[in-house]
């Protein structure tokens, strides 16, 4: 088994454990939600898992896109998947109470503004 392939198989097992983990989580919240030792070793772990699939799918982005060397053949059908998942995971993950629900963000106040000249 090549390297890449090793790569590939690893990350898959990590979201499969993250995916077994937020599953855990979510039903010791709602089963045991006074058992807070527990659910927070819980989301400790969850935390570590997806930080180590986004650095290792960062990686394999790097080694994939470089370029100095052409790597495109090397997306199959399990890499193209990894990288479409990729892009769902970072869109859940994103910081959104911050981005939306800041009322001093920048971006917020000229989408605001943006709006209202929009209307009549």
């Amino acid at each position: 088994m090549e390297l890449f392939d090793i790569g590939i198989t690893i990350i898959i097992i990590l979201k499969v454990i993250f995916i077994i983990l937020l599953i855990t989580q979510f039903y010791f919240k709602y089963k045991q939600p006074n058992n807070t030792k527990l659910l927070n070793n819980l989301d400790f772990w969850r935390n570590r898992i997806e930080f180590i699939f986004i650095f290792l799918m960062s990686l394999l982005l790097i080694y994939l896109f470089n370029p100095r060397i052409n790597r495109i053949y090397m997306i199959d059908t399990e890499t193209r998947l990894l990288l479409y998942l990729f892009g769902f995971i970072l869109i859940i993950s994103a910081d959104w109470e911050n981005f939306l629900y800041n009322a001093k963000s920048k971006f917020v106040i000229n989408i605001t503004k943006f709006l209202r000249n929009l209307g009549p």
